[in-house]
């Protein structure tokens, strides 16, 4: 009942979810005049589906976030994106994110498991790893939520995220310049310039660096700067565009060093006795490092035949590269303890893609498009643990190709009802090559070790995804929809003898959208079925005494969202909320919270004692459970903005904006423990007030203004933290 109260109150009253405008619909941010705030809302343009179109026309649930809004919502980085948009969750755990919509995404670090959620950069899929990276000179991006199983494919059971850069204008020259400085050492500067070399012709160069201080002390003997943030990038784009043809080429870079992660070991587990002091207390006894690049490049190639069909190429390359040194009991607890656990990890994926469409005319009653995908993926992972001195060295070596052919069609069966089919057949293939070996180095082993388990494998599967819809136009200002869709994310495999299956769930949705009071308020409504069947997720194998994936059988997810923007005059107040209910079935499983976490060797044969690592009794530690909700999947997440933008005298403005996002709490382990598995909800409290004159802006901002201290992320035996309370001043103008 308390969430159901403060969830209304966040729908009358507060915010978080607008508007994204299409680039090629809308001038540049540093050209456009400021906007006339007296007027009805503007319209929601989105892109993901290949076309621009109107969010409110649309049966999908989503929300877009454009330049402005991304500022104004405190959303720097893809992390941030939950602290504007309904039942999503996005959850540390180190070297990637457990993004996860509607309860449904990524649970494992595994390499051979692929997302839930597909991202994209500028068209472009992203390999889970290196995607903490700043947002800078975006346009918008979009959230769509639940699976989007024909335009997106094999990896969006979950739902999918854009993130669009701005692309070089042909028609002036413009740019932006921005820095900012704030407490606990946070800087940044970015900015962009916009040349038009000729009438067809445009380059447009961005570029950033930003960084802070470590949040953290440690009071280990390396005295790391875990967690500082130094961080920098640049984006290159041409546009070439003679007539009918355009070609659109980007390519960026970004190098990350973020000092090591930083994270404590979880009250409750093998080494939580030994934490110290309070969550920014860290007490590492390994030199921690972690050092992110990656460098992406699309090409875009777009020609409009006479009458409009369109035929679009999206052309990609990707290069993405993460290493470093871990602390991985996270403590200086003794070997005696199994403590003195170090990790040198290292990982590397590239990707090659190729996306074709041919899109049909927009606005006929008849519409269509058709496409093809393929997807090439080389992972390359070395990782040495060593405890006490004893090593284990874990060398997989992976390649993935996905192939796909895809189709959708709508059609208006009545002038204000159109029906809409598409279908996708996804097939993927994966094999590699490994090795687990022990005892490197060390007499009694040989010289490179002595293998224990083999990571060799192949594995390959094929679904048939897609969505049946019919939209209803009732009027110019209200849309209802229904629609059943069925989403698909790959199986793979763990090692020569084990293989893991597809996760499958079909999606079924209604969902309302209007504009009311003279489109001063504009509201979407969704509720949503969802039957889950085969969810991946990371357990100990006794065979082996290394973590593979393994197959739940089922799960149900039902829930409903809602978002609401509004507009007089100068007030603005946006709302949104989503109540997600989860629940997967029970299993019988190996509890890694109760063994030791050192390398531990497989099952010994009965009657024989634990003698790691050359094998371990893992019968104690085997537990049943009945289920319990879906991982990472928090049943309430809700927020809302207010600004107000008062006029001053010589034209200038001035427009405080307060946010507020709610993130209820999770469970992020199997054995469904509440003090061990469980990560708390929490409150963030934002601010930013901005002063604008002409082509000139000044701001100051605040995130966690109440300094809450909360758990934001857990991996293995190890928590991470939220930042805590940071402010700054940012300043910059346009040309």
């Amino acid at each position: 009942m308390k969430h159901m109260l403060l969830a209304g109150a966040a729908l009358i009253g507060s915010a978080a979810g607008s508007a994204a405008c299409a680039q090629d619909a809308a001038a540049p941010a540093e050209t456009q005049p400021q906007a006339e705030h007296s007027g009805p809302l503007g319209e929601i343009v989105v892109t993901a589906q290949r076309r621009t179109e109107n969010l409110q026309k649309v049966a999908v649930a989503a929300t877009a976030l454009d330049a402005s809004e991304l500022k104004g919502n405190a959303v720097t980085r893809l992390n941030d994106l939950q602290n504007a948009t309904p039942a999503l969750s996005i959850t540390d755990a180190g070297i990637t994110a457990a993004v996860n919509i509607r309860g449904i995404g990524l649970a494992s670090n595994s390499p051979n498991v692929t997302a839930g959620v597909a991202t994209y950069v500028d068209g472009l899929f992203q390999p889970p790893i290196v995607q903490a990276n700043s947002f800078y000179d975006l346009a918008s991006v979009e959230v769509l939520r639940g699976p989007q199983g024909t335009l997106v494919g094999s990896n969006s059971t979950g739902g999918a995220i854009f993130i669009n850069s701005r692309n070089p204008d042909l028609k002036e020259v413009g740019g932006y310049i921005e820095g900012s400085g704030g407490n606990r050492g946070n800087y940044g500067v970015e900015g962009a310039v916009n040349v038009p070399l000729a009438s067809n012709l445009a380059v447009r160069a961005a570029g950033f660096a930003r960084g802070h201080d470590s949040y953290y002390a440690d009071v280990g003997p390396f005295h790391n700067q875990a967690g500082k943030l130094d961080e920098k990038g640049g984006r290159f784009g041409m546009l070439w565009q003679p007539g009918s043809f355009r070609a659109l080429l980007k390519v960026q870079i970004n190098d990350r060093n973020i000092g090591g992660y930083a994270y404590r070991p979880i009250a409750g587990t093998e080494f939580g006795a030994y934490r110290v002091g309070d969550i920014y207390t860290l007490s590492y006894d390994v030199p921690v490092g972690i050092r992110e690049h990656a460098f992406i490049t699309g090409l875009e190639l777009r020609k409009e035949f006479a009458g409009g069909t369109v035929l679009r190429s999206v052309s990609g390359y990707q290069n993405k590269k993460i290493q470093g040194v871990n602390d991985l009991d996270a403590s200086q607890a003794p070997a005696s303890a199994g403590g003195d656990i170090r990790e040198d990890y290292y990982a590397r994926e590239r990707q090659y893609s190729q996306e074709v469409n041919l899109i049909s005319p927009s606005g006929l009653p008849f519409e269509w498009i058709v496409g093809g995908y393929f997807q090439r993926n080389e992972i390359k992972v070395r990782i040495r643990q060593t405890q006490a001195g004893f090593p284990t060295d874990i060398d997989p070596d992976n390649s993935r190709t996905t192939l796909g052919v895809f189709a959708q069609a709508s059609y208006k069966i009545l002038p204000d009802v159109q029906l809409q089919l598409g279908g996708r057949y996804s097939h993927y293939k994966a094999s590699g090559v490994g090795t687990v070996n022990i005892g490197a180095g060390i007499p009694g082993f040989p010289a490179a070790g002595l293998p224990v388990s083999d990571l060799s494998g192949t594995h390959q599967d094929g679904r048939v995804t897609g969505k049946a819809a019919i939209n209803w136009n009732v009027d110019r200002d209200n849309l209802l929809y229904a629609f059943a869709a069925r989403g698909y994310k790959p199986g793979g495999f763990n090692a020569v003898n084990s293989e893991f299956r597809p996760e499958i769930v079909w999606n079924y949705e209604i969902g309302w959208k209007s504009s009311l009071f003279d489109r001063h308020v504009r509201t979407q409504v969704s509720a949503f079925y969802n039957d889950y069947s085969d969810f991946q997720f990371e357990i100990l194998e006794p065979s082996t005494g290394f973590t593979g994936v393994q197959n739940l059988s089922k799960g149900t997810i039902k829930g409903f969202e809602a978002q609401v923007q509004s507009r007089f005059g100068g007030l603005s107040v946006d709302a949104n909320v989503a109540y997600v209910d989860s629940r997967l079935s029970g299993l019988t499983f190996v509890n890694q919270r109760k063994i030791p976490s050192a390398t531990l060797g497989p099952q010994c044969p009965a009657g024989t004692p634990s003698s790691p690592p050359r094998c371990f009794d893992y019968v104690p530690a085997i537990i049943t459970t009945n289920g319990g909700p879906n991982l990472y999947s928090p049943d309430w997440t809700y927020g809302g903005s207010i600004a107000y933008e008062a006029a001053l005298p010589g034209g200038a403005t001035l427009t405080p904006r307060v946010n507020y996002a709610y993130v209820g709490p999770k469970f992020t382990y199997l054995a469904y423990d509440p003090v061990s598995d469980r990560i708390a909800g929490y409150g963030l409290v934002s601010a930013l007030i901005t002063f604008r004159t002409g082509r000139y802006h000044i701001e100051a901002y605040g995130t966690n203004l109440a300094d809450k201290r909360y758990v934001s992320g857990q991996y293995g035996l190890r928590e991470f933290y939220g930042a805590p309370r940071e402010l700054g001043i940012r300043a910059g103008f346009t040309f």
